[in-house]
């Protein structure tokens, strides 16, 4: 829904079935409530998460002209797609095979670009649109120094290949289609600074080189093209839990020329941890219930000279809360948008109101996605009825931003 300057919507990916019946069953079901509560008298923006199966099935004959039927009867339009979760999301485990199959593969190639063909069908014509995609793939599957070159090598030639397709759609159409990389914690890509790392020292560089070779075009043009179709999904709460200042980051992010396709609007848990066992025993229990087997939840503690500690899971940073001489600790859990703490616990819920902020400030992107997929495994004390989660963090976001 268009919100003073800015498309607002929530991702699909809250909603489990990864076929396209499934997924286009959800969106029956709940978008119209949605859109009437939150958007009744305008339409109301889709970010729509397909997974590879559902979008194989979307292209079969009369699916997609069938999915473009109900949006224009139902007022809704599709500009963002979530292209992270290749296959199941949902009421399985996933930790780390959520980055499977990355960057390296032909499958993630295909992938997205099937997706894209579905977003050219049915995107506005009227904007841009996007698709967030993984950060290139999961560090601690490759340990050394080589297989990291490797990654880095094999990600940029694949992510190379999806940029021209998306300049001859550019070229062809007239629409402007980027692929917004997410960076998350044990990602390859992070953080701000790996982010920047691999534009600057990977992807420009070899980008440009192809670019200019294929078409004839300046470097600078090359630069430009490139620029245009790779942009970032700036996840709010993965740069809290890198204790990243979003200020200084998106300053320097637009003085390299890289650019926000979406922030996604979510909120990571933190706890100061107390000096006392006993309290920390109290820390622990409050704990507890966030341990699941569902998703990776990863930790980042820092120390009060700022030394930062990396747990690749909530369980592995629990084994040493006795004994750390961290000061507080971030958690990769998206909790719920509108709530600063939950007893014990905060949220970085604070670092969205910034973000909010600097945003109307610097008009770094007009496209906002609320992103909670964790409903199903929260604490049962925290855990609402979907549609009315949904509504309340749509409704939260809006009185944010007017």
């Amino acid at each position: 829904m268009r919100i003073s300057d800015y498309h607002l919507t929530y991702c699909t990916n809250i909603h489990p079935g990864e076929s396209w019946d499934a997924t286009f069953t959800n969106l029956k079901d709940y978008v119209p409530r949605i859109k009437e509560s939150v958007s009744a008298k305008q339409p109301f923006g889709i970010g729509l998460r397909i997974s590879d199966e559902a979008s194989r099935e979307l292209m079969e004959p009369g699916n997609l002209s069938e999915l473009k039927s109900w949006l224009e009867t139902n007022h809704c339009y599709v500009f963002t797609l979530n292209g992270f979760p290749f296959g199941g999301f949902h009421r399985q485990v996933v930790k780390d095979e959520v980055h499977h199959p990355d960057w390296t593969t032909r499958e993630r190639v295909t992938y997205t670009l099937r997706l894209f063909d579905i977003l050219s069908a049915i995107m506005p014509a009227d904007m841009d649109a996007g698709i967030s995609t993984s950060p290139l793939s999961y560090k601690h599957w490759h340990k050394s120094p080589e297989a990291l070159e490797q990654v880095m090598t094999q990600s940029c030639d694949h992510l190379l290949e999806v940029v021209d397709r998306l300049y001859i759609l550019k070229q062809e159409k007239g629409q402007l289609l980027h692929l917004d990389i997410e960076p998350e914690p044990d990602g390859i890509i992070e953080n701000s600074a790996g982010l920047i790392q691999f534009f600057t020292d990977w992807l420009l560089p070899k980008g440009i080189a192809l670019f200019v070779k294929k078409y004839g075009i300046s470097a600078a043009a090359a630069r430009e093209l490139i620029l245009d179709h790779v942009r970032v999904c700036y996840d709010v709460c993965h740069f809290a839990v890198a204790y990243e200042d979003h200020d200084a980051v998106l300053q320097r992010l637009q003085e390299e020329g890289i650019k926000i396709g979406k922030f996604q609007l979510s909120a990571a848990l933190k706890i100061p941890i107390p000096k006392k066992i006993g309290d920390r025993k109290l820390v622990e229990k409050a704990l507890l219930p966030f341990v699941e087997s569902t998703y990776l939840h990863q930790v980042i503690g820092v120390e009060k000279d700022g030394t930062q500690h990396a747990y690749p899971d909530l369980p592995d940073a629990l084994l040493k809360l006795s004994e750390t001489e961290e000061a507080e600790w971030r958690i990769h859990f998206h909790v719920p948008v509108f709530l600063s703490g939950y007893g014990t616990l905060k949220s970085t819920q604070e670092d969205i109101l910034t973000v909010l902020k600097l945003n109307e400030k610097g008009q770094y992107s007009a496209q906002l996605e609320v992103e909670t997929y964790t409903w199903e495994v929260l604490p049962e004390d925290i855990h609402l009825s979907l549609g009315q989660s949904i509504i309340r963090e749509l409704d939260w976001v809006k009185k944010q931003i007017t």
